[in-house]
């Protein structure tokens, strides 16, 4: 039992760490969009249903030592895969939908080693009930949980903080050559059975509560698909919302997925764990409260709130998933089964989000709808139970309660497409162009993706070529063209396109050349705005990821780079990293600015550009906007680095606008608002490349 047990545990340890492991460091190939994480999961998902499949037909077809001599030629294979580390030539700066190309560069790197630790641990307990004679200890499925648990709650508090990606990887390769070797030992330990044995022992020696004894029917299969369907979407759904209005980073991948798995240890481990009592009457309100949230954090509820109640929902619609699961669980006889109908139920969950969603809806509406599906299973569910008196009503209220929230969702759904010029969706992201009305009935265009403006037009005639939003006269990058253009006319790159704002600074004679990674992006800011189109400069926008392109391409010799891309909430982090900028400072005049914006509501990145500064031998400083000067500006944070610090004593730089310094801030006491102030690395920070970075070094969850 010992061997199995190990065994069992180091696979779903590896399977878990790897994925965030290997995600992270393919996540910059598709312009660090929270979508590589969703492909990344169904890629995962997918795998998981065929090692499942393999072990089902396996132990269904095969005899032992044929089983083991198949299973120890593909192990061996596997090593031959060994270290996992994505070759480079799979990059690409241009492409609409990396979706298919994610799953390729994951088969060929992860895809056998991966396949084989999706199919250890129903294969051993099979291997274990046929060795011994005894019954199926679905608590071996637990272990296999917990062993995934602590894989995902590991990477991001102890892995990625201590360990650059290269190191990780040669860790987790290590690591899974010493499982190769376990797993082979054990199959040849149990390639013959205990005479007379089948798999049919009862389980009920090793859980407590009912199994299903005979062969399960086409309904049960599919209650069981439905289930583990409905926890997949909540889950990659969840995902996707909070890492679209925070970043896409490891942190937040793996905070929903813990939960997930953790409702599969609990209603595993035993039915006494799983008290309908308690998850059934609770299941509503946590939908409801989801789905308020969703359409609240339109107006950027903060995620001190929003995260642990999303948290908190994500974990009770997820006990009752998998509760059921645990309820309607077979006899031993049926085990490999049962977890295939599971597998292929998460990998349609996570089919129909990452390729079926993006392609047919033009919001991210999968999440409500996931939550009113989750809510009629637990009506399914709940319906036979009750009983009594207050059967009737109880029932009702149930109904009544899936209705109402369908009802919500529909309505939200229908009010913000009234609201709304435009709303379109890709791999990227789900752009919404919305009219509204500023004070003064001042009329305003603004460009959105989840919960994050990309710039904004008055629609004013008189006020139509006004700068907006974070690009203001007395912003960072405004201040820095403005002083750039006394000089003469200026060449500019900007990463990142949005509705084209920064293009109302262009001047005859002035060239800009904008780097965008989304289409959609790009034809919305040619079309409903008119930055770009009635610009004098002459003007070019160049597609794909921004750094890949400036990789590509000669010294362009800039006087100004503004790196302006935006997923999440946040720059992605392979724009912010030592190599990053090293390549703008190439692509840069020798007296020129380079800018980044680091406005965010929850990550501090000024030490990051200061790291950044200090790397190639500059001073970094940062200019705040408040925005107090108009209410079309919105305030921005903006870091300028150049090796031209006279440049900082231009009148651009010195006029100030009223307001307060922030005393918890690094600023120094005597700040006038407006004018830079050198930004400060704190002790001990360790500066970001393309090999190591760390969330946990500029939280700022308290603003």
């Amino acid at each position: 039992m010992r061997l199995y047990a190990v065994t069992i545990f180091l696979s779903a340890f590896l399977l878990f760490q790897v994925q965030p492991l290997i995600a992270k460091i393919i996540l910059p190939w598709s312009g660090g969009s929270a979508a590589v994480w969703s492909a990344s999961l169904l890629f995962f998902q997918l795998l998981l249903l065929a090692g499942y499949a393999y072990a089902h037909l396996s132990i269904r077809f095969l005899g032992s030592r044929a089983q083991m001599r198949i299973h120890v030629a593909l192990l061996m294979a596997s090593c031959a895969m060994l270290p996992i580390l994505p070759s480079a030539s799979w990059r690409s700066p241009v492409e609409d939908d990396p979706t298919v190309r994610i799953l390729m560069i994951l088969g060929t790197t992860v895809g056998l080693p991966y396949f084989l630790l999706a199919a250890t641990s129903p294969l051993l307990q099979a291997w274990y009930a046929r060795r011994t004679g005894a019954g199926m200890p679905y608590r071996l499925f637990a272990l296999s949980n917990l062993g995934s648990l602590l894989a995902l709650v590991s990477f991001p508090f102890l892995v990625e903080p201590l360990l650059a990606s290269s190191s990780q990887v040669l860790v987790w390769s290590a690591a899974y050559a010493l499982f190769a070797v376990l797993c082979a030992y054990t199959a040849w330990a149990g390639r013959a059975a205990v005479p007379g044995s089948v798999i049919t022992a009862d389980v009920n020696a090793y859980v407590a509560g009912p199994v299903t004894p005979t062969v399960p029917g086409f309904v049960v299969r599919a209650f069981w698909v439905l289930l583990a369907a409905c926890a997949s979407v909540l889950l990659m759904a969840v995902t996707n919302h909070i890492t679209r209005n925070v970043a896409p980073i490891p942190l937040l991948w793996v905070l929903p997925l813990a939960l997930y798995l953790l409702t599969f240890i609990v209603a595993f481990e035993s039915d006494r764990l799983y008290r309908r009592w308690l998850f059934l009457p609770l299941l509503p309100v946590a939908l409801g409260g989801m789905a308020y949230l969703i359409y609240a954090s339109e107006d950027d509820l903060n995620i001190i709130w929003s995260i642990p109640v999303f948290a908190a929902g994500l974990f009770i619609a997820c006990m009752v998933c998998h509760g059921e699961l645990a309820r309607r669980r077979p006899s031993a006889q049926h085990l490999t089964l049962f977890y295939l109908m599971v597998s292929l139920g998460g990998a349609l969950g996570g089919f129909f989000v990452a390729l079926v969603a993006p392609r047919i809806f033009s919001s991210y509406i999968e999440l409500p709808w996931g939550l009113v599906m989750c809510g009629m299973l637990g009506l399914i569910a709940a319906w036979r139970i009750l009983s009594g008196p207050k059967a009737q009503m109880l029932r009702l209220g149930s109904v009544l309660a899936v209705v109402l929230l369908a009802v919500y969702t529909f309505q939200q759904e229908r009010t913000i497409t009234k609201d709304s010029v435009l709303r379109v969706r890709n791999f990227y992201g789900a752009l919404r162009v919305q009219d509204d009305t500023l004070m003064e009935n001042i009329a305003v265009r603004t460009l959105v993706n989840g919960t994050v403006e990309h710039g904004s037009q008055l629609l004013e005639t008189a006020l139509r070529n006004s700068p907006t939003s974070y690009y203001g006269e007395f912003s960072g990058v405004g201040r820095a063209l403005r002083a750039k253009r006394k000089r003469g006319p200026v060449r500019v790159g900007v990463i990142g396109l949005g509705a084209g704002v920064l293009a109302h600074y262009g001047r005859a004679g002035d060239h800009f050349t904008f780097y965008e990674l989304d289409p959609l992006n790009a034809t919305i800011a040619r079309s409903l705005f008119t930055f770009y189109s009635g610009s004098a400069a002459e003007q070019r926008i160049i597609m794909g990821d921004g750094r890949l392109s400036l990789e590509a391409q000669q010294d362009q010799d800039f006087d100004l780079i503004a790196v302006d891309a935006f997923s999440g909430d946040a720059i992605p982090v392979h724009l912010l990293t030592h190599e990053a900028t090293e390549l703008y400072m190439r692509h840069l005049a020798p007296d020129g600015i380079l800018a980044f914006h680091i406005s965010n509501r929850y990550l501090d990145l000024v030490p990051v550009c200061a790291g950044n500064a200090r790397a190639v031998g500059l001073e970094a400083m940062v200019i705040d906007d408040d925005a107090s000067t108009a209410p079309w500006y919105s305030p921005s944070t903006w870091v300028l680095i150049t090796e031209d610090t006279a440049i900082f004593h231009d009148r651009a730089f010195r006029v100030t606008v009223a307001a307060t310094p922030d005393p918890a801030s690094n600023r120094p006491p005597d700040f006038s608002a407006g004018e830079p102030y050198a930004a400060k690395m704190p002790d001990g920070f360790r500066p970001w490349t393309d090999d190591y970075s760390n969330l946990f070094q500029v939280l700022a969850i308290d603003q």
